[in-house]
């Protein structure tokens, strides 16, 4: 087993670990709920305060000192997170209604293809606009178990999926699935919601043609954060927001009584942009520009095995079951564990100081947030669970065990291997 000193040991030598400074969290608190909401970023505050100033400064001047660009240069902070060229990446509204905008414009783009394809298990919220975008558009919906979301059809208009499963961190083979969409002339929509800011994502060498996703999570941009959208260049402009607003028109202050759309990305916009949590949003982005994204997916990876490791051996015999896949390319940001009182369970490990989340009906979620989630974090999260769990008398293997885990992988070592320390600029905090 891997001891608490080994951890802290861990955490000495991660060039990454200085990171965490940055966020307002206590010493004492084990946070492992950064899948659902990020931490507070220190500058948020402060970067608040400025716009206040600028309100009472401009009033409404404000709005020609850099206001109404706020949804394109934010956007533009997000693209080479997604592995985005300039000029394909704006911030606006919610991800739910950049779904549907997006999945709308995927069908205009394909009127001859009569399915939105996607997998069982799909994030709830999107598949629930999937079925009432089929019912409006009088289209089918063709929902595949996961194994099988490459076999699509040539009726297929659009195949969308969740790129990390929320439930499991399960991760689809992103470039894979979009070029098995494109052998049969589908486009792609992608939910980035549970990678973006925790993996590398290379969204215009995969060739994708269409994604959403929240900031509020990896992104730390705060509660309600905007979301944003990524439309390849070669498809803008010919995409049809159905939510066309004043922002989105090609003059928006003529107030036509025709819809032009503007060119570019500023046609997924809709209404006037929300600043407040624009500004937060852009002060926690500022952290992703003194670190690389494969520092961050390294230090990612090598804080679920170690949970994992330590899940095999400490909770082994106590009844959960590690359901998060094990091999470093099927996986996301988070490990995942099954118990059948894992809803009761959560209150218990808050109560120690340890903050995850559950889904029903069994899962508890932990997610590795490696801008700020330390491993003797990660150990003490396992030791905590550990002392909840009584064993279960009689019941079978949960699948936990030794011979299941393939610990800690040797690249990633307790050492914290040598490429990690070209993960900082020269600038680091």
């Amino acid at each position: 087993m891997v001891s608490r000193a080994a951890a802290e040991a861990m955490d000495a030598a991660d060039p990454l670990a200085r990171l965490r400074r940055r966020f307002g969290l206590a010493d004492d608190l084990v946070y492992l709920d950064g899948n659902s909401l990020g931490a507070p970023p220190v500058t948020v505050a402060s970067a608040l305060a400025a716009l206040q100033d600028e309100w009472a400064r401009d009033l409404i001047g404000g709005w020609d000192g850099g206001w109404w660009e706020a949804p394109v240069t934010v956007g533009e902070k997000i693209a080479p997170l997604l592995g985005a060229a300039p000029g394909q990446v704006v911030v606006t509204d919610s991800t739910s209604v950049n779904f549907y905008k997006l999945l709308v414009g995927a069908l205009r783009l394909r009127p001859d293809r009569s399915a939105i394809a996607t997998v069982e298990g799909n994030f709830p919220t999107d598949r629930y606009l999937i079925e009432e975008v089929a019912r409006q558009w009088g289209v089918r919906v063709d929902e595949r178990p996961a194994a099988e979301a490459a076999s699509i059809g040539s009726d297929t208009a659009v195949l969308t999926l969740t790129h990390v499963d929320y439930r499991s961190g399960a991760m689809h083979d992103l470039p894979g699935l979009t070029s098995a969409a494109h052998d049969v002339g589908a486009l792609v929509l992608w939910d980035l919601s549970h990678s973006v800011g925790a993996m590398p994502l290379s969204l215009d060498a995969a060739g994708v043609d269409l994604a959403v996703g929240c900031s509020y999570k990896y992104l730390n941009g705060g509660p309600g954060a905007p979301a944003w959208c990524y439309v390849a260049h070669r498809h803008q402009g010919a995409i049809e927001s159905p939510l066309p607003g004043w922002l989105s028109h090609a003059e928006p202050f003529a107030m036509a009584d025709r819809f032009r759309p503007s060119a570019g990305m500023r046609r997924l916009l809709t209404g006037t942009p929300p600043m407040l949590s624009l500004r937060a949003l852009d002060a926690a982005l500022d952290v992703f520009a003194v670190v690389t994204m494969a520092s961050l997916r390294h230090k990612s990876l090598a804080l679920g095995d170690l949970f994992i490791a330590l899940a095999d051996d400490r909770l082994t015999g106590l009844g959960f079951a590690v359901i998060t896949p094990r091999p470093h390319g099927d996986r996301g940001s988070q490990v995942s564990l099954c118990r059948h009182d894992a809803a009761d369970l959560l209150p218990r490990l808050a109560a120690r100081g340890v903050i995850a989340d559950h889904r029903p009906p069994d899962v508890l979620r932990f997610g590795l947030a490696p801008l700020y989630v330390r491993f003797v974090d990660v150990w003490d999260a396992v030791e905590r669970l550990a002392t909840l769990g009584e064993p279960l008398v009689g019941a079978a293997d949960s699948g936990v065990g030794p011979e299941t885990s393939p610990g800690i992988s040797p690249e990633i070592s307790p050492e914290i291997s040598p490429e990690m320390s070209t993960g900082i600029s020269s600038d680091r905090p």
